[in-house]
């Protein structure tokens, strides 16, 4: 595996006691800044072929090393479990081989889909004669700061790549070794395959104070994206003077209405929250309509039960459950905004649509819901009213994915309204600048 070369070193000095911590570390952060707008400048203009060309090798790197990301992860694993982790953090955490080689499937695919840099769109010929529209173009540097799930590393990195910008990944202390791996040998074969010096780069530090330090960097990163808990977030939205597009945790809805088929509803729930219950994306909060109540819970509270998953309920739905929920714990009001990413589950009962949509927007975080529902009318009539990122009919919520929507893979899943929305793909890494092809002409 490569080394960090002048980042380890800044390291070793900083531990020898010849260069104070903190000057160290802030060192340390404005360099990989401005080596990051320099390979940005060069990233812009490198052709589409060298790109993936660039991320293929990393693909292969990926497989062929997986050994050395594995023993990584154990280490991260094994911190984890020490730290008394969940077992479905755990699971976000882990890297097992099928992982492994789908992370390097996923940045195959993105190296076959087409590169949107230079894109013209929308031009339009003026009495003049002017030819004027858009083209799309790199946004420049984006910081990547993240928690848990190591495969992000490789998902942002080549997505990135692919849109013409450099990345500098801050990825989270549980994953710390697992994040480095997968960064350097992606940077390393990049490089080697032509990419400009510092396309990708890692913080190598777990020290928080890096975070803060990223953020003041606004001459030279253009666009900070956090992927983690509400903490993280809000501290980095506080903080950041670089523009932010957040990646908000997943409280994730469904609405059960009256007119739902019921062996589709339970199989979709039953998906929807244990298929992998530690990602964002999975449900955490259930809706049915009072008047289906009883005959769907009395099969639903089973079939979860089957998976061990803990239900948190109102007291109707107790009371619906026909004893069946009588040893369930009592939902309280904060049960409606949390996101557990665990086996646990909040339920209650609504008494019609307009209801279930009120009672989403007011606690969901605004990433994915769906309703189950044979009404067209009360389906498209949910898709209008419910304003999150991603909303969906008769289908889980664990679809709420960028490989999924055929992005390849994607940065995360913003819940801004500006700019990006819902999963983040190639386009979205991108903006608009309005260019112009003249014949000679000058304005009167």
């Amino acid at each position: 595996m490569a080394e960090l070369t002048s980042h380890t070193i800044d390291l070793e000095m900083e531990a020898a006691g010849r260069v104070p911590r903190d000057e160290a570390l802030q060192d340390q952060v404005n360099a990989i800044c401005r080596r990051a707008r320099a390979a940005s400048r060069q990233l812009a203009v490198c052709p589409t072929a060298v790109k993936d060309a660039a991320l293929r090798a990393m693909a292969s790197t990926i497989r062929k090393h997986a050994d050395k990301i594995g023993e990584a992860n154990s280490l991260d694993l094994a911190g984890a479990r020490t730290a008394g982790i969940s077992g479905a953090m755990l699971d976000r955490l882990a890297l097992t081989p099928e992982r492994i080689s789908a992370m390097a499937q996923s940045i195959e695919d993105v190296a076959g889909l087409d590169d949107p840099v230079g894109e013209l769109t929308e031009v339009k010929t003026r009495p003049n004669g002017l030819r004027i529209g858009r083209m799309r173009s790199p946004i420049g540097v984006v910081g990547i700061i993240y928690e848990s799930r190591p495969n992000v590393t490789a998902d942002a990195a080549c997505l990135c790549v692919k849109s013409g910008n450099a990345v500098i990944l801050r990825g989270g202390s549980e994953a710390f070794h697992s994040n480095q791996a997968i960064a350097l040998l992606m940077a390393d074969a990049g490089r080697e395959a032509g990419l400009p010096d510092h396309s990708i780069q890692f913080i190598p530090t777990r020290d928080r104070t890096a975070v803060g330090l990223l953020l003041e960097h606004d001459e030279e990163v253009d666009l900070i994206i956090p992927r983690g808990g509400r903490q993280l977030i809000e501290m980095i939205v506080e903080k950041s003077k670089i523009p932010v597009i957040k990646h908000l945790d997943g409280n994730c809805f469904i609405y059960v209405d009256e007119s739902a088929d019921l062996d589709e509803a339970i199989r979709i729930i039953v998906n929807s929250k244990v298929q992998r219950p530690g990602v964002c994306n999975s449900l955490e909060s259930l809706l049915i309509h009072e008047s289906i109540s009883k005959s769907l819970l009395a099969r639903l509270i089973p079939a979860l039960r089957e998976h061990n998953v803990e239900i948190r309920a109102t007291q109707a739905a107790r009371i619906a459950a026909d004893g069946l929920g009588a040893d369930t714990l009592a939902a309280v009001d904060e049960d409606w905004g949390t996101e557990y990413l665990d086996l646990i589950l909040t339920l209650g009962l609504v008494a019609s649509l307009d209801e279930a949509c009120a009672f989403i927007n007011a606690n969901s975080s605004h990433h994915t819901e769906s309703i189950l529902t044979k009404n067209h009318d009360n389906a498209m009539k949910f898709l209008s009213a419910v304003d999150s990122a991603c909303v969906f009919v008769n289908t889980s919520t664990r679809f709420s994915d960028g490989a999924e929507f055929g992005l390849g893979c994607e940065i995360g899943i913003s819940t801004n309204k500006l700019h990006a929305r819902g999963p983040m793909g190639l386009h979205d890494l991108t903006t608009q600048k309005y260019v112009a092809f003249g014949a000679g002409q000058i304005r009167e």
